[in-house]
């Protein structure tokens, strides 16, 4: 087992120092580091003395290194735009973020898992085929049309629900969190359902296409024949084995929440890191979008680290397998 995660680990730091390398790229390749900071009107002194602070005439292999080595202590420079260090734009935006995806991704697994495995079950019912025909929406819609609809439906119709903004937040001096307050927790109703829909729906289908597949097979039908109750058949038996290809999906899903929450923080100018990128590519603020591909990057990876490692938990044959394949047998 410690093979195993010892061999996942180094596959992991290697796809993260390829992950640099593009994101070192964007910042020494896209733009002028010493026109966007200085000007058109600096001096040729000016800017020499710029480049050599900058390290911009040292190799390129040393700049990669430097560039790690800074990224390894979360310092990604300053802004172009706002003169303040990267690292705490990040900082101070990414708990918007990550309580936004929290809650997306609670959303889409808990009601995904569940849909999915009514809907596999109970497959003839006219409750499951309202759920199956109204996951189509989740699906085709895009995001920001979901997102503009349910302000509209909830803010401006109804006036439930706050339609921008994050609320009021409660400072714990390491974190400001919107889950202590209820103008919060309102505000965090609308993006979360806006972001988590197409996951739930993808969650949903997959696990009722899966659940159908298991439900098909021999040792279930063994299990039955034994005269188990029907609640025994479908969570002790079906469904753990029904998680292995969700796990995979839900994994990629959730990493995919932080990437693409651009567009829902644009949508109800949700003060997170995704807005932050918005107006980094608008500003051209190369230090800003190459810190957030790096931290998209990491995210990704870990994410599936910890998949690959829920495999082994999940599904001990697979375990064995991998332990083989690390042995060379």
């Amino acid at each position: 087992m410690l093979l195993i995660i010892l061999r996942r680990l180094g596959q992991s730091v290697f796809v993260l120092f390829l992950v640099a390398f593009v994101s070192f790229m964007m910042f020494r390749y896209v733009g002028n580091p010493v026109d966007n900071l200085l000007g058109q009107e600096a001096t040729v002194e000016q800017r020499d003395a710029l480049i050599e602070a900058l390290g911009l005439n040292d190799p390129l292999h040393e700049q990669y290194l430097g560039f790690v080595t800074r990224a390894l202590q979360f310092d990604f420079g300053n802004s172009y735009r706002g003169a303040m260090p990267v690292a705490d734009m990040i900082l101070e935006r990414l708990p918007a973020t990550l309580e936004l995806a929290m809650v997306s991704a609670l959303f889409a697994m808990f009601f995904g898992v569940i849909a999915g495995v009514y809907t596999a079950i109970f497959r003839n019912r006219f409750l499951a085929n309202v759920i199956m025909s109204s996951s189509l929406i989740g699906v085709s819609l895009p995001t920001f049309l979901i997102g503009v609809l349910l302000i509209w439906v909830f803010s401006v119709e109804l006036k439930w629900l706050p339609s921008f903004g994050r609320g009021e937040t409660v400072d714990l001096g390491f974190w400001k969190t919107g889950f202590l307050s209820v103008s919060g927790l309102k505000s965090l109703i609308l993006p979360g359902i806006t972001l988590g829909l197409y996951q739930m729906t993808l969650i949903m289908r997959l696990t009722r296409a899966e659940m159908l597949e298991v439900l098909r097979q021999d040792y279930i039908k063994f299990a039955r024949a034994r005269g188990l109750r029907d609640r025994a058949v479908y969570f002790s038996h079906a469904l753990k084995n029904t998680l292995v290809p969700v796990v995979t999906i839900a994994g990629l899903q959730l990493g995919s929440i932080v990437a693409f929450a651009i567009i829902t923080e644009t949508v109800f100018q949700w003060p997170g890191v995704g807005l932050m990128f918005i107006n980094a590519v608008y500003f051209v603020d190369i230090p800003v979008m190459s810190a957030y591909l790096l931290l998209v990057g990491t995210l990704f990876v870990i994410i599936n680290l910890i998949v690959d490692l829920l495999y082994l938990v999940i599904d001990p044959r697979l375990r064995d397998g991998q332990l083989k394949q690390a042995r060379g047998q």
